[in-house]
This record gives structure tokens, sequence and C-alpha cells, in this order.
């Protein structure tokens, strides 16, 4: 049955469903249950949260990709390695 859910502050409308996650390991539950303190979360609340913020933020497409390398060459100056200078220092060996 779908609901109307209020969920920190934003409305959602949703089936609830459940799901059960085993084998966590230590130090991700510790990490998971330190940030659910801090934000004043339950675990269960904290970890919606992280999976709401991780799954539901749209991946990148290729020319997204393309366009931050391009953004990231333009900020970088003076550096830029050919690919005979990367074939060249492979053949003469490292140091």
């Amino acid at each position: 049955m779908d609901a109307l859910c209020f969920h920190y502050a934003s409305i959602v409308e949703a089936a609830v469903k459940t799901l059960t996650i085993r084998g966590v390991p230590e130090a991700l539950y510790r990490e998971l249950k330190r940030r659910a303190k801090a934000h004043r979360r339950s675990l269960n609340a904290e970890a919606l949260m992280c999976l709401e913020e991780w799954v539901m933020e749209p991946l990148m497409t290729e020319s997204d990709i393309l366009a931050r390398i391009d953004a990231v060459r333009e900020r970088i100056t003076g550096v830029y390695l050919t690919n005979e200078d990367i074939d060249r220092a492979k053949r003469e060996g490292r140091p």
C-alpha cells in the first residue's frame, strides 16, 4: 500500500519496505553508529539517509565526466605529459 511519508522535512510518496543487511563489518557499523549519534538519529534513520543520498544521486553521464576532466585540465598549468613523454619514461625506467 502506498503511503504519504514525511521523511526529514521532505514529503515523498512511498511504499514502505523492510531491508535486512547481514554481514556488516564491525568498522562500518561503528562508523554508522557514530554518524547516527552525531546527527541525533537512530541507527536505522542514519542508514536510510546514507542509502538515500548514495542511491538517489544521479549518475554522471559520459559528457558530465568529460566536462569535469576538461575543467581540471584548465586549472592545471605547466604540467602536461604526452604519450611520448610517458613512453620515454617507461623505456628509461625509474630511479
